[in-house]
């Protein structure tokens, strides 16, 4: 790959700070920039800002909604947004379930279900991870038996993110116990006002319910919201993985923390000097500065895998690996760099429209809100040791 920008290129990036500038609101990147809490309308008010441009899913084909961008584009696009402080765009419908249909689902369902994900009409949700089956997904026990012309679901989803905001929920379902767990698995697209459904939200230690459990007793969902075949869900499952991890790594999020860390290390003080001439934190911000840069030139590898149709298992958990590492310890430093202002914790001070007297600088109120929040990263989407052995399967044949 030529990984330099081309004129046009260039061009292109303009455009898209040119509209960043003009339709971005100023109360949404502030907000983001600041750390405060994002309400469901605030995002959903962003996701229909990029879909009256045509931008929001430039990653799917032309002929359902898509650009038609190159990876280059996507990639400029993708960083540009970050570095203006935009909300980011719910993925679950957009990014993660999206490509699954367009790849494996039927006719019926691409023209019914896609033109509601880029309108806002469905807000949907994941459901994977349980009780017992988070990294070892294959060991899943929610049920689906078929009657009629419709499947009975009883079973539990937990840490389901935004769930308590959703539409719907596609759910991985065990079909079949018979053979090996991981060939008894189908792919449901579940209503979450069936009866039967319970949505329990889980309070996080900042303070959020971001995260829910999901209990289904005796829900019944149509036969046509099967994707694909019966008992085939475990190929659709790592299909979307590979979308999900690639998001989870958050290159241009990451890249705009990291600017922001480094104007804190240049305007806090300590023993009369900035912290970017404090010896131990410079070299701190340097190496992260170098992994961050080679963890850019990953993602544009497997941008460009997916763009040629493929789905890059071994590169997308490397990505996964390094970007959820990154993410951790760009919040680390930032709560260093706060010092002693990042102990207090005032969790009213991440909601817009705060008036209270600040805990030292204004950008240190929420540094250990985002520290222990991303300690789930590299936990949650498969665990960074499971993508080390699906690495050491896939590269090393071991």
């Amino acid at each position: 790959m030529d990984l330099n920008f081309t004129p046009e290129d260039e061009a292109f990036r303009e455009e898209v700070r040119s509209f960043l500038k003009e339709k971005l609101p100023a109360r949404l990147s502030d907000k983001v920039r600041q750390g405060q809490r994002l309400t469901k309308e605030d995002m959903e008010e962003w996701h229909a800002i990029l879909n009256e441009k045509g931008w929001l899913a430039n990653h799917w084909p032309q002929e359902w909604g898509g650009t038609g961008w190159s990876v280059i584009q996507r990639f400029i696009f993708e960083t540009e947004v970050a570095m203006a402080h935009a909300p980011r765009i719910v993925p679950f419908g957009l990014s993660m379930l999206a490509p699954v249909l367009i790849k494996y689902g039927s006719e019926e369902q691409k023209k019914h279900w896609l033109p509601r994900i880029l309108d806002g009409t469905d807000w949907w949700c994941q459901g994977y991870s349980e009780p017992g089956a988070g990294s070892d997904l294959a060991s899943l026990k929610t049920s689906a038996r078929r009657e009629g012309d419709h499947y009975i679901v009883n079973g539990q989803k937990t840490w389901t993110t935004l769930g308590q905001y959703a539409d719907m929920i596609f759910c991985l379902v065990r079909t079949d116990n018979t053979g090996k767990k991981q060939e008894g698995i189908s792919f449901l697209l579940i209503d979450m006002d069936t009866p039967g459904i319970e949505v329990r939200p889980i309070k996080l230690l900042e303070g959020d319910m971001e995260v829910n459990e999901v209990f289904f007793t005796d829900v019944k969902v149509p036969v046509e919201n099967l994707v694909g075949e019966e008992n085939k869900g475990w190929t659709y499952a790592k299909y979307l993985l590979t979308y999900e991890r690639t998001n989870i790594a958050g290159v241009g999020a990451s890249m705009a923390a990291f600017e922001q860390l480094k104007e804190h290390a240049r305007t806090t003080m300590r023993n009369g000097k900035p912290l970017t001439e404090d010896p131990l934190f410079a070299a701190r911000l340097a190496k992260l500065e170098i992994e961050l840069e080679n963890m850019k030139t990953t993602n544009l590898r497997v941008l460009d895998a997916a763009g040629h149709g493929q789905a890059p298992m071994a590169e997308s958990s490397m990505l996964k690996i390094r970007g959820t590492e990154i993410r951790q310890q760009i919040t680390d430093l930032m709560r260093r760099a706060a010092g002693r202002y990042a102990q207090p914790f005032i969790t009213e001070a991440l909601e817009e429209g705060f008036n209270g007297e600040p805990v030292g600088p204004d950008w240190a109120a929420p540094t250990a809100a985002q520290y222990f929040n991303t300690r789930k990263l590299s936990i949650f989407g498969g665990s960074n040791e499971v993508q080390r052995e699906i690495i050491t399967k896939a590269i090393l044949e071991l």
